[in-house]
């Protein structure tokens, strides 16, 4: 029987009508000016999908981008409304989402805390992230429907899950569960082997074991997790460290993806200014892994010892065990080459065939089934957990327009 909250997924493309737009702009209307775009009309299942003047397959590549931007754009909202800067302290930035629309930030001062013992620009780079994504998601939208092609609305129906109750946070719904996660810290040891490369179906040690056993909470879910202890320190009690800790990994594991998944579609696209709009995109989501993955080795120095869930008893609470180990502890070279938390630039590895040289590259970046695979990754990380079989069926839809896109000629 399959996980009520990882289902089995039925094709019923019909459902799919509710979620999509046709583009405002007819095919080919090029010279028309930005002010008619966002105003699309409501489409009628697969089968009335637009690409305007795009072919299919670029479209659905750019709408399934358009889909996992506006999931990475709502995941980092909360990130920054709990740890990020703030006009009143760290920087004078001012966050607006894609619709222009103020973002709180900065409302959990020991999740703040927590956050710059890994490094003190930790809130900077959260907000500055997450202005980021909010772009890609409003810029792939409104490009889709210049070029008169469907776009897609998650948060029409999905955004239901809910908020962290920590105070002053806004309590509308959300797309994504930050709260029980199941960390994938493979990205680590995959970019250190000089071996292996995932593309040739290659496994990859946990860096942090503990992350990828059960389901732990990146944001503090109310006041309650927000816990001073003077012994320590930073100020900040183990249990509130532990939350922005496993955040500090996450934001790796996030960014990791769209590194990747970038590169993998951009092989399947016939339009260069699609491309282009690929290859532009793309560079800026490894750009803040490098970022993230740097500040990752900065919660493993020095380790945080063992820590439950359950320790303090707090409602909602998983359960979940989670120790950050000290990867810099092993006089093997072998095991050092792979966990040195400072060895952050992708080591060489072996790419195409074995029989080439190896060579410092982003991995994995295969095509077939690349955009499968990120919603599985996304998956089983845990970010959607609560979430309906409409929303998976959706994904996957999109996901299977995207591989089946092949470059034409």
């Amino acid at each position: 029987m399959a996980d009520p909250v990882r289902p089995d997924f039925v094709k019923e493309h019909s459902n799919r009508r509710s979620f999509l737009k046709k583009g405002a702009v007819a095919a080919g209307a090029i010279t028309v000016g930005s002010g008619l775009l966002g105003s699309g009309l409501p489409a009628f299942g697969q089968e009335d999908e637009f690409s305007g003047s795009l072919t299919k397959g670029d479209a659905a590549i750019l709408r399934f981008l358009q889909a996992l931007e506006t999931i990475e754009a709502d995941l980092w909202r909360q990130y920054a409304e709990l740890g990020g800067a703030t006009n009143q302290g760290f920087s004078p930035i001012d966050l607006k989402d894609q619709n222009g629309k103020k973002v709180v930030t900065g409302l959990a001062p020991l999740y703040v805390t927590g956050l710059q013992q890994l490094d003190g620009d930790m809130p900077q780079y959260i907000v500055d992230n997450t202005d980021d994504e909010f772009t890609h998601a409003s810029f792939l939208k409104a490009y889709l429907e210049f070029k008169g092609a469907s776009t897609v609305d998650l948060n029409m129906e999905f955004a239901t899950l809910p908020a962290s109750k920590v105070t002053g946070v806004p309590q509308d719904g959300r797309l994504t569960n930050l709260t029980q996660l199941t960390v994938d810290t493979g990205w680590w040891t995959r970019y250190r082997s000089d071996r292996k490369n995932p593309d040739f179906g290659d496994t990859f040690d946990q860096a942090v074991p503990t992350l990828n056993v059960g389901r732990h909470t990146a944001i503090p879910r109310t006041d309650a997790d927000l816990v001073a202890d003077l012994g320590n320190p930073s100020g900040v009690s183990n249990h509130t460290q532990a939350i922005a800790s496993t955040a500090g990994i996450h934001f790796a594991f996030i960014e990791q993806g769209g590194s990747s998944l970038y590169p993998s579609l951009a092989q399947r696209v016939t339009s260069l200014e699609v491309l282009r709009i690929l290859l532009s995109i793309g560079p800026t989501e490894t750009s803040h892994f490098q970022v993230w993955h740097d500040k990752a080795g900065n919660t493993l120095s020095p380790p945080l010892a063992p820590f439950s869930d359950t320790d303090m008893g707090f409602p909602g609470s998983t359960g979940a065990t989670v120790s950050f180990p000290n990867l810099n502890a092993s006089s093997d070279p072998k095991v050092a080459d792979e966990f040195q938390t400072n060895l952050i630039m992708p080591e060489p590895t072996i790419f195409l065939d074995k029989k080439f040289p190896i060579v410092s590259i982003i991995r994995p970046t295969e095509t077939k089934g690349a955009a499968m695979g990120a919603v599985k990754g996304l998956t089983a990380d845990g970010l959607f957990i609560g979430q309906s079989p409409r929303f998976f069926e959706l994904l996957h839809d999109l996901a299977e327009d995207a591989d089946e896109a092949r470059r034409e000629l």
